[in-house]
């Protein structure tokens, strides 16, 4: 899915840059600065990439290389800065993909720790209440093993050793 889409983008940034080295073309023959600044881009980048063609071929690099005339050096320079300028705009869109990406990921990594620090509180809270669970467990436990009579809050009817009276209080009886 991702491969037709940079392509189709590639394709149309070529499809857009066209008109810029037209453009470009244009101004280099109105304007003689700008047609000295790009010919003599057009100049150093020939001059450059000769050198690197003999180098790669193993011929010498001494030899004098002849300049390009200034109808050739405008289209050279021109088709560079076209494709500069596609180079630019697909690496401003390639760190900008990456920067939304790790944007998202960052927001995504804070959304699980939030989430495992809220599965530790609740696991935290289930301990707790665990513990108060056996402490009770042991509490009933013990009130079982005592009998009845530890357990209960009633004075202890149940042998005739005392009855309540009418105000609440016990007493023996004889």
């Amino acid at each position: 899915m991702i491969l037709p889409l940079a392509k189709l983008g590639t394709l149309a940034l070529k499809t857009l840059s066209k008109p810029l080295a037209t453009r470009l073309k244009v101004q280099a023959s109105r304007h003689p600065r700008f047609r000295n600044i790009i010919i003599n881009l057009a100049q150093v980048n020939h001059k450059f990439s000769v050198n690197l063609q003999r180098r790669i071929y193993g011929h010498s690099t001494d030899v004098a290389i002849h300049p390009l005339d200034e109808e050739k050096a405008v289209q050279a320079a021109s088709d560079l800065l076209g494709e500069s300028v596609v180079f630019v705009i697909a690496g401003a869109a390639v760190i900008f993909e990456v920067s939304r990406n790790a944007r998202s990921e960052a927001r995504k990594e804070e959304a699980r720790k939030h989430e495992l620090q809220d599965l530790r509180n609740k696991d935290e809270q289930l301990l707790r209440q665990i513990e108060m669970v056996n402490q009770r467990l042991d509490e009933l436990e013990k009130a079982a093993k005592g009998g009845i009579r530890d357990w209960l809050p009633l004075p202890n009817i149940l042998h005739g050793h005392g009855h309540i009276s009418n105000n609440g209080t016990t007493s023996a009886s004889v």
